[in-house]
């Protein structure tokens, strides 16, 4: 617990002294099995945070992001955006403290004043044009790209006045500069050449310390932040693959927080005297995905049959423990342009069976299913490899470390693989765009390799279509499609769960996922 002073004046001597060492040794670099216990300086800061993760990241250049672990690392922490969503994914000032859309395809955008980058280089437009450019330059090969794809001119009207020119009108312009792709990076980082993953360099409340690969990565508060400082010294994101081990360490204060947790283990912390259990709805969505560029899923018979084989509600029961709800489609209702009027798979054994008939695999076939080293997702992975067995599909369970299974999948190595998407935006298009679109097969997001000519028409009016009632209906359109050609099996609308010592005060994770610790303090 945090120390407090002694009301009374008068103390014995040694009793001061032995409190002026004990918060001397408090400030100081502690083992973490003290963390819980360190107090608060003369700024009002606490200590290190730690947090306890299964997965390391896989590099920390926003532009070439394309998973949660890394963008937990450095979005809204080393790097900011012209602008920032709030806890209902409202657009809120970041960078930027006011816009304008000037005319359909121009948005004037104020820039804030008196920033530094962690380098000690001003914030100024140009940042913004070299951060824009960068992104979309061939040489960097983003797979984030397409966010920003529109944007044919960044116009710098002066030092903190900045145009953004699309070629088409494009609704979600500002959501998408949300995105932890659209965070500005150090103008003299990116002429340096070198690579801003080894080195990040934003303007964020946080710096990049050091990275220890495969066991911590560590931020230091940055002193010199134009807004409110964070109330923590550090954070230290400690790679824990063992879910019992991460827990644990929340338990004994070796860590304050871990994520993700099982959900067999809430019971164990909802009763527990030292920690909390957090729950918040999330944007995401569990799939589990088809690789349709091999046989036999390249037949949409097939992913139906397996659809209707695979038992949805029983799994977000079973396995999830009722953590989030069954999805009926390729995105939540948290989503907007979210169909409603979707239903989703029964499950229905013998219209499974008819269509592997008609498909030509009466008797079934031998298969793979993929999977990181996730509890719930490996868990998900035997369920359904009991499931289909009933309809003569005989499944292998592959199990991969996280940074390899993104490898693989984005080569298309797979068959069928279970995943999970993180909407960063709110809008459809992020759904739509990076799962189902031909531009995005592999890395970008779509790993089931899905090709649709109609879909990828609908998605692309949704994204130069500006009256919301007409984006919902292409959108409606859109999702219908896929849920019949079933390129995925759409499992759960997600809900983050995190375990907190009882001690840590402050902690929030956003509908998009992403850790927010900027108010956060350690009593």
């Amino acid at each position: 617990m945090k120390m407090k002073r002694n009301k009374w004046s008068s103390l014995w001597l040694s009793i001061a002294i032995i409190t002026t060492l004990l918060l001397s040794a408090c400030t100081g670099n502690q083992d973490p099995g003290q963390l819980g216990d360190s107090g608060s300086d003369s700024k009002g800061n606490t200590g290190d945070l730690v947090i306890a993760v299964l997965s390391d990241a896989t590099q920390l250049d926003p532009h070439l992001g394309t998973d949660i672990p890394s963008a937990n690392v450095y979005h809204g922490k080393i790097f900011e955006g012209l602008v920032r969503q709030d806890a209902n994914m409202d657009i809120q000032p970041a960078l930027a403290t006011e816009w304008e859309q000037i005319d359909d395809t121009t948005w004037e955008f104020t820039l804030r004043e008196g920033v530094k980058f962690h380098d000690g280089t001003e914030f100024t437009a140009e940042a913004v044009k070299k951060t824009i450019e960068r992104v979309q330059a061939e040489e960097t090969a983003s797979p984030r790209k397409n966010l920003f794809e529109m944007i044919t001119e960044v116009v710098v009207v002066d030092d903190h006045k900045v145009q953004l020119k699309t070629a088409y009108p494009f609704a979600p312009l500002l959501a998408n500069l949300s995105h932890y792709a659209a965070g500005i990076i150090s103008p003299t980082l990116i002429d340096s050449g070198e690579k801003v993953g080894q080195n990040p360099v934003g303007t964020g409340p946080f710096k990049f310390d050091d990275w220890k690969p495969g066991q911590e990565i560590k931020l230091v508060r940055n002193d010199e932040y134009w807004g409110d400082k964070p109330k923590i010294d550090s954070v230290t994101f400690k790679v824990v693959p063992e879910d019992s081990t991460r827990i644990a360490m929340v338990e004994t204060g070796e860590a304050h927080i871990a994520n993700p947790i099982p959900v067999t283990e809430i019971e164990r912390v909802e009763a527990s005297d030292s920690m909390k259990l957090l729950r918040s709805d999330a944007l995401g969505i569990d799939y589990i995905g088809f690789n349709t560029q091999k046989e036999p899923f390249n037949d949409p018979r097939v992913r139906q049959a397996i659809s209707y084989a695979v038992d949805t509600k029983a799994i977000v029961e079973g396995v999830y423990n009722n953590v989030g709800t069954v999805a009926t489609g390729p995105m939540g209702p948290g989503v907007w342009g979210h169909n409603a009027d979707l239903t989703g798979y029964e499950y229905n054994i013998e219209k499974a069976k008819e269509l592997l008939a008609e498909a030509g695999y009466e008797d079934g076939f031998k298969t793979t299913i993929w999977t990181n080293d996730n509890k719930e997702r490996m868990d998900v992975a035997e369920v359904v490899q009991s499931q289909l067995k009933g309809v003569g599909i005989d499944v292998e369970v592959k199990v991969v470390e996280w940074g390899a299974y993104l490898d693989a999948t984005a080569k298309g190595e797979h068959d069928m693989f279970i995943l999970g998407w993180s909407n960063m935006t709110g809008d459809a298009d992020y759904n739509q765009y990076f799962l189902f679109h031909s531009d995005a097969r592999g890395n970008p997001g779509n790993r089931s390799f899905y090709s649709n000519p109609t879909v990828d028409e609908l998605i692309d009016r949704g994204r130069q279509e500006t009256d919301p009632e007409k984006r919902q209906e292409i959108y409606a359109e859109a999702q219908a499609i896929e849920l019949e050609e079933a390129p995925a099996i759409f499992l759960r609308n997600d809900e983050s769960i995190a375990v907190l010592g009882k001690n840590v005060k402050g902690f929030w994770i956003s509908p998009a996922e992403i850790y927010m610790i900027d108010d956060v303090t350690i009593e």
